[in-house]
Order: C-alpha cells, then structure tokens, then sequence
C-alpha cells in the first residue's frame, strides 16, 4: 500500500511522522496510487484481496472453536485477523479499503474525482477476483474441515449472519469498520520500519473485526465462500440462505459505508485540520512580506 519509497538513511529517516507530515505523506501515497499502471493495480488489488481472505481463513479457524468464552473468541480472531493487514501494509498490496485515503490527495487539488472512481472501481474488482479465487482454493484445501467440520459450519454461520443484515446496520457497521481500518493505515504510515508498520495495524484492526464491523474485502471472502459451501450442500444451524442478490447489495451498501468511515471521518477530517491551518499560516505570511516592502 505504501508507494513511496523508504530511505531509511539521513536525520528525515529517524523517528515517527508527525501529524502534519502524515498528511504531505498520504497525498504523495495516493497521487502514487492514482499513476500506477493498469496492470500493477489489478495484480496488487489481487494480491490484497488473497491477503484478506488469508486473514478471514485464519479468524474462521480460531473463532471456530466453541470451547472458548464469546469475548476471548472474538478478541483472538481479531488478533488472527491482522495477519490480512500486515501483509497488505508490508508486502504492498493495493486495498480498496485502505485506498480509499485518497480523498485527501482530491481534497488537496492533486486529483480529480474521476482519478478515485476509476482506482476505487479497478481495486475493488481486483480485491473481489482476489477473495473468490481464495475462497475457491479455501473450499478445496480441506481446511475447512478441521475441528471435526466446525470450521466449516462457522464460515457458513458467518456468511449467514453477513447476509442477514438489514441495510441500515450494514451501512453504519461499514462507517466504523473503515473508520479503524483507516486510522491503522495512517498510523503504519507514520512508521519506517517493519516493525512500527505491524505495531500500528494490531490494535485498529483487532478492535474492529472483535466489534463485528463489517470490511468490504473481507466480506468479498466470506460471502462467496458461504454460497460455495451452501452449494456444496454444507449446513449451519440458523443459516436458511446465503443468496446472491443479498450478498451484492450487501457488498454495495458496505462499499459505501467504507467510504464515508475512511475517505470522510479520517481522510477528510485530517485534511481539514491541517491544510486549512497551512492555508491560514501561508496568508498570514504573506500578508506580513507585503507590509514588510
């Protein structure tokens, strides 16, 4: 995810970024995104769309396991969950959930909204070909029936769940999931080493998926997986359908929540902190030069 290239060497490499230097960083990142070449963004998009589903194959093992209380099942698969992130975040990968920062690059003139429809519509195409094509390769792993078949059942219980959401519920759970997911991006931003990148993503991206908010890319994993095994004639109690049509428009409504969560309550939020006050400190000096003459 992050395009720009680390030196690692000289006095600007040591320490974190501060808060206003994250901001120069992300527009630089997401100008990055927006030049990349055709090719590149949907084999990263791909890629990070395996990531994801790598991240939902090991939280669907681990919360799988009924011995364990509702709060340590759900804190553990967060925990397990991160390993989607870390490998988006260090490998690089690009993430339509993480991409969607590039509002700040628009909000500061340096693209067009058209640049971000068109990487926003390739990544999440690319995410979606990543996550089935995982889910496909999951289903005939023979993972799915360690536990004596229970992870089976839980994929399907989870999808079930996904598929059963009222619109309204999707829509705010995708606000706060981006919202965390976004927030863990711009803090491995402001790291430059390997390790600050993964200390950064652990705790956003743990608090998110032990809430139950809902990720568009992980939901791309878990959804198709779940008419995979209903189709492969798996049961789950509770679980009557996992339809096609629910799983688009749940997909959509999703997307859409991402989008204000990450573009608007962290993206936009921090653009405005902080390019209104440079635009401010720049008039202001300006305006003492021009006494000064």
């Amino acid at each position: 995810m992050d395009d720009v290239a680390e030196t690692g060497t000289g006095a600007g490499a040591v320490g974190l970024r501060s808060a206003a230097e994250l901001v120069d960083y992300v527009e630089t990142v997401g100008v990055n995104k927006a030049r990349l070449p055709l090719q590149s963004t949907v084999v990263l998009g791909i890629l990070a769309g395996m990531f994801i589903g790598l991240g939902c194959l090991v939280y669907t093992l681990v919360t799988s396991d009924t011995a364990l209380s509702f709060a340590a099942r759900q804190m553990l698969g967060g925990l397990s969950f991160c390993v989607g992130l870390v490998l988006v975040v260090v490998a690089g990968a690009e993430l339509l959930t993480g991409n969607i920062l590039m509002t700040v690059a628009w909000a500061s003139g340096k693209l067009k909204f058209s640049d971000l429809a068109r990487n926003w519509a390739v990544v999440a195409l690319a995410n979606l070909a990543g996550s089935v094509l995982l889910a496909l390769i999951v289903l005939y792993s023979g993972t799915l029936g360690l536990n004596k078949g229970l992870v089976a059942t839980h994929a399907l219980e989870v999808a079930g769940h996904k598929d059963g959401l009222n619109l309204l519920t999707a829509l705010v759970s995708g606000v706060m999931c981006n919202l965390l997911v976004c927030l863990a991006v711009w803090l491995a931003y402001a790291g430059r080493t390997v390790a600050d990148k993964i200390l950064a993503v652990l705790f956003p991206i743990t608090t998110f998926v032990a809430c139950g908010f809902e990720h568009s890319v992980a939901d791309m994993y878990f959804l198709p997986l779940g008419l995979m095994l209903r189709a492969s004639g798996v049961v789950a109690p509770g679980v009557t359908s996992v339809t096609l049509g629910a799983t688009v428009s749940h997909l959509i409504v999703v997307i859409l929540g991402n989008i204000v969560g990450g573009g608007l309550l962290v993206g936009l939020m921090y653009h405005w902190a902080y390019r209104v006050k440079s635009a401010a400190n720049a008039a202001t000096t300006g305006q003492t030069s021009g006494a000064g003459k």
